[in-house]
């Protein structure tokens, strides 16, 4: 590739109206992140020095999403009115006044290129041909209405042909045209000038950029990506297709890893989770933003984690759920119908049935039984509850925070819990059980009479 440098001009001025939404379309999420967020993170990977995002106006919440994105330097341009994308890349003439390197346009809504994909792209404008203008093209099975790439005989790019503009046998061509190009940065706002908008929109085509190269006498050629790097998302259900494909590039990283997947289809990820090795997830299992997983971990079935860490040897689940800033430690055990939120459980420890963990510490070894709950929130503040290590938590507890259970301390079954236990203690608060002989024996009689006299 050279030693050139490389920027890129990321075209996310598009309304984006037939998502149907609030959010602007680049800002939907994939796998956990705005897909737009996807893209700049593949730009990081080639190198890009600076990356010009190409915005509409009033279009702040993209600006402030995509300033954050680190790892390279991104400037925000507003294209105000929107006329094409070829004047979506003039926009971007002051922010490059001084660059002269190569210039990498994407489109902001086609998240699933690949790094390699887009390195080959950038390998060809260093070839000894010298290209000045290098188009991504694609073989997809249905070719609808995608522009064509009519190539010479010498494989030169001699035009993008529009779909509408083209012949019949222009249209049998079944090379496309993605939409993403590079270009000698040294005569691309050159060429954009020569560009009309001479057509039925009246707008100016990035797509005329080669034309206008080959009558400077410019070479123009054409790299080739498969057909799922080039999906365009504008609906919904081009979201859920961008959406499986991400997933199933995850998922293949993950084993490829050391993960096993029981049903690997049914499992989601997230961009940014971490696995160790020797790791099994069971079928329907969820893993939101913010996950960090350890090594010989279960992940049981159908549950769910979200800015949680697990770490080595740790089973969670079945139908269990960790909520951010869940840490759960070495070997420790989280059972079904577990939710585990804002809390340290500590190594060994294990809460394994129907139980409520907020704002917590469960320290080493100890153990929490079925249908304990902790009661954090009194409708205006949150407070700490600390269970030390070995203690013992009997089933259906109430530890009624802020509150603290020493070590190797024993709390009986069906407790509320309001003060704080001392270490190795006994706290017991339920009532003393009462026996009445014969009472059930008598109600049985009564209900059976008042009923026998009802039906009568």
């Amino acid at each position: 590739m050279g030693k050139r440098q490389i920027a890129a001009v990321v075209l996310a001025a598009g309304k984006g109206t037939r998502m149907r939404s609030g959010v602007p379309k680049v800002l939907h999420p994939l796998a956990g992140q705005p897909m737009i967020a996807h893209l700049l993170h593949t730009l990081t990977g080639l190198g890009v020095t600076r990356a010009i995002v190409v915005v509409g106006a009033g279009e702040d919440q993209v600006s402030s999403s995509v300033e954050a994105t680190p790892g390279i330097e991104i400037e925000c341009v507003v294209q105000e009115p929107q006329l094409g994308t070829a004047h979506a890349v003039q926009s971007a003439r002051a922010a490059l006044a001084d660059f002269d390197g190569d210039v990498l346009v994407l489109c902001g809504d086609a998240p699933l290129v690949r790094e390699k994909t887009l390195k080959s792209l950038l390998a060809a404008c260093n070839r000894s041909s010298g290209p000045s203008v290098v188009v991504l093209g694609f073989r997809p099975q249905d070719t609808a209405e995608y522009g064509r790439l009519l190539v010479t005989e010498d494989g030169g790019l001699s035009a993008i042909r529009e779909h509408k503009d083209a012949t019949d046998d222009e249209r049998k061509i079944g090379l496309c045209n993605s939409g993403i190009v590079a270009v000698d940065g040294a005569c691309l706002f050159t060429l954009l000038d020569q560009i009309g908008n001479d057509n039925l929109k009246n707008e100016y085509y990035l797509t005329d950029i080669v034309e206008a190269a080959r009558s400077e006498g410019l070479r123009c050629e054409v790299v080739e990506g498969e057909p799922e790097e080039m999906l365009g998302v504008n609906s919904r259900a081009q979201l859920a297709e961008a959406e499986a494909v991400i997933q199933n590039r995850l998922r293949q990283a993950a084993m490829d890893g050391g993960v096993t997947m029981t049903d690997p289809e049914t499992v989601y990820l997230s961009v940014d989770t971490v696995f160790g090795t020797d790791v099994s997830v069971e079928p329907g299992v969820f893993i939101g933003p913010g996950v960090a997983i350890g090594s010989n971990v279960v992940l049981r079935a159908y549950s769910h984690l979200e800015g949680a860490t697990v770490e080595d040897g740790a089973i969670v689940g079945p139908f269990a759920r960790l909520r951010p800033d869940a840490q759960v430690g070495v070997n420790a055990r989280i059972g079904n119908f577990v939710e585990v939120k804002k809390s340290v459980i500590e190594p060994g420890a294990k809460v394994n049935h129907l139980t409520y963990i907020g704002d917590a510490r469960v320290g080493a070894g100890a153990n929490v039984g079925a249908g304990t709950i902790i009661c954090n929130y009194d409708g205006f503040l949150k407070y700490h509850t600390d269970i030390g290590a070995g203690a013992f938590i009997g089933s259906n507890t109430a530890l009624v925070a802020p509150v603290k259970v020493g070590d190797g301390a024993i709390v009986g079954a069906g407790s509320v819990i309001t003060g704080d236990v001392e270490a190795d203690e006994l706290a017991v608060t339920r009532a003393p059980q009462k026996g009445l002989k014969g009472w059930a024996a008598r109600f049985r009689e009564r209900k059976a009479r008042e009923k026998s006299e009802k039906r009568g």
